[in-house]
């Protein structure tokens, strides 16, 4: 593969972060999302093992592309102050491993239409996160993830149109959309303007069931290659999803993808030689 910004989440191979490291340097990728780190999250690491972690990094020469912390992943109902400071210590743990990017969401709610209220109330508290962020020199990057607000690409457009700016840009995930019954040319299209990273996974329209980039309904190809021939050149993230791995019952709402096949090494190597197939097609 020719393309350099090439990361993933690493704990789809395996807890311990070792191993991460070892599988991504057999692939030679020099970048990863930290969000599951030795079993536990990211955001919940002390300031010993954030070090431990940072001095790793640089004896494997890994880098951080994006955190990919829970942010954003909560309720409305939920107490937003204690969000918040959750919040701040993620930006503190991005500084301390020279990340940029933070990876993000913008609210569950009870279920149903999305009235103006909760609407507002999204607003508000990214409004929020996001003057935090410009005080801090981070990037918020929103992934549009199935049931939160920013979830279809109308959506997550009025996000951006809103609060887009320098340090709040959008994610692109082509299976997430596809699970959320959208064509992801049109929401490239609605998008393009605000799309600073990119999370590579594919799914089937049918039955949302994650597949591998190309193999679904996810235009993926189209989407790289119109990011490509407009300059993109920011990181292409994968998040592979082919099976079963140490905290995913923490990561979805419901139960569908905890029937797969046991992830790891195969899987999350699959997931990369079918990426490398599509970037070098692209690139030929």
């Amino acid at each position: 593969m020719r393309y350099a910004k090439i990361s993933g989440f690493s704990d789809e191979i395996a807890s311990d972060v070792d191993t991460q490291f070892s599988v991504l340097k057999k692939l030679d990728i020099h970048y990863f999302e930290p969000r599951g780190i030795d079993g536990r999250n990211i955001a919940d690491l002390s300031d010993g093992e954030v070090e431990k972690l940072r001095d790793k990094m640089e004896a494997q020469g890994i880098r951080v592309s994006s955190i990919g912390s829970p942010i954003g992943k909560a309720m409305l109902e939920d107490d937003f102050e204690v969000h918040f400071r959750q919040f701040q210590r993620v930006v503190e743990i991005a500084k301390k491993l020279d990340a940029r990017y933070i990876r993000m969401f913008s609210f569950y709610h009870d279920g149903g239409d999305w009235t103006e209220e909760e609407r507002d109330q999204v607003l508000g508290r990214l409004g929020r996160m996001i003057s935090y962020a410009k005080e801090q020199d981070v990037v918020l990057l929103h992934e549009n993830e199935k049931d939160i607000y920013g979830d279809t690409a109308e959506r997550c457009a009025d996000l951006m149109r809103e609060l887009g700016c320098s340090h709040f840009r959008a994610v692109f995930d082509p299976a997430n959309f596809v699970q959320c019954g959208q064509d992801t040319r049109e929401a490239y299209d609605k998008l393009k303007d605000f799309i600073a990273y990119v999370h590579v996974k594919d799914a089937f329209l049918e039955d949302g069931r994650v597949v591998p980039a190309g193999s679904g309904d996810g235009n993926v190809a189209y989407v790289l290659k119109s990011l490509f021939a407009g300059g993109y050149d920011g990181f292409l993230s994968l998040e592979p999803h082919l099976g079963s791995f140490d905290g995913l019952a923490g990561l979805e709402l419901d139960d569908k993808m905890l029937n797969l096949p046991q992830g790891g090494e195969g899987t999350f190597t699959l997931a990369y030689r079918a990426l490398e197939e599509i970037v070098d097609g692209i690139m030929a």
